[in-house]
């Protein structure tokens, strides 16, 4: 996809906890040191490398980025582990994998390991039919009565647990542009509202992705495929998910959405807005583009009743796509994020 404002490129499901043995250590780790209150103090938390921030939402102590911090301070690279902790130390969405098989346990994983340290989970739910429109992050569920299977287990992890739950980044603003003129995407609105269903009803807060300000201009025409997504039963919708435009530009659009959803809430993903979307000559400019700052980190105090949170859905540092000396979309890459947390002033 060429179009510099497209927020889903390069977004890729990415299992960070695996399923059973891995969940059950990573928990084990957690439970034995949380203190229950989940806050954490000098060089760490439980043995994890990185004291989380405080915060309402769930830091994941093995994320790519503390392991990252951990592996450069076993090198010497003292300057460059702090500088990272700037990541590794604030709460990001999980993607939970795609497999039938491992999505039940990894976000029951996930949902105890936040409830035992007191804090909320963020959850992105990613595997609907065609997804991506078969481009970089293509995948996802073989069809759509294998994806309400997945539905299925990903609500049964979650288990009743309170979970802010991101669903479906671009799924809705690329039906409404046809995959950008490449195929249709029938039924979709259909198949997010009963996912706004089953994830609601499994204790989450469900924010249906809306894309950007540059994605889908024609903002009744967003409300209306809101609407027939089940934005009406969710807690709102979802903006700027793997995107780079400043807060300022991405809240004026989301009041404008809002507005016409009767006062709708949403939420902002600011994990690499902090210098604003990149205008230079390289391109594509939604690819990793260099000069990128982290945003405002994960919060419920946003100053607005509109805006319930700014949250960090992709984990600074996941590559967009094979640009720029990248690799594949979705793995880590860890010049990238340093040079995120470089260009990023303040701890």
């Amino acid at each position: 996809m060429t179009q510099d404002t497209h927020g889903g490129a390069g977004r890729l499901t990415r299992t960070r906890l695996a399923a059973g043995a891995l969940i059950a250590i990573a928990a084990l780790g957690l439970s034995a040191c949380s203190g229950g209150s989940g806050e954490g103090g000098g060089s760490g938390e439980g043995g994890a490398p990185v004291a989380p921030a405080a915060s309402e939402f769930w830091v994941d102590p093995a994320s790519s980025a503390a392991r990252q911090v951990e592996q450069w301070r076993s090198e010497g690279r003292t300057e460059d582990a702090t500088a990272l902790e700037k990541i590794a130390r604030q709460p990001v969405a999980i993607w939970p994998t795609g497999e039938l098989g491992g999505v039940e346990g990894e976000v029951a994983g996930v949902v105890s390991q936040a409830r035992a340290a007191g804090r909320t989970p963020v959850l992105t739910a990613y595997n609907i039919p065609n997804r991506d429109c078969g481009l970089y992050s293509s995948g996802g569920a073989e069809n759509e009565d294998q994806y309400r299977e997945w539905l299925d287990s990903f609500a049964r992890g979650m288990g009743g647990t309170r979970s802010v739950v991101v669903l479906e980044p671009d799924a809705l603003p690329q039906t409404l542009t046809n995959c950008e003129g490449e195929g249709q995407q029938e039924g979709r609105e259909e198949l997010l509202s009963e996912a706004v269903g089953k994830l609601t009803r499994a204790g989450g807060e469900v924010y249906i992705d809306a894309g950007n300000p540059g994605f889908v201009t024609d903002t009744g025409n967003l409300v209306d495929g809101l609407r027939k997504s089940g934005v009406d039963q969710a807690a709102g919708f979802a903006l700027n998910v793997s995107n780079f435009m400043n807060t300022q530009q991405v809240q004026a659009y989301g009041e404008r959405v809002s507005d016409q959803l009767g006062g709708a809430r949403f939420v902002i993903d600011t994990s690499r807005n902090g210098n604003g979307s990149y205008d230079g000559p390289e391109q594509p400019s939604w690819c990793n583009p260099p000069g990128r700052a982290l945003g405002t980190p994960p919060t419920r105090d946003t100053g607005s009743q509109r805006v319930a949170a700014y949250l960090w859905v992709k984990e600074p540092g996941d590559s967009d796509g094979d640009c720029r000396g990248a690799p594949q979309a979705g793995d880590f890459w860890p010049q990238y994020a340093l040079d995120l947390a470089n260009n990023t002033p303040g701890a």
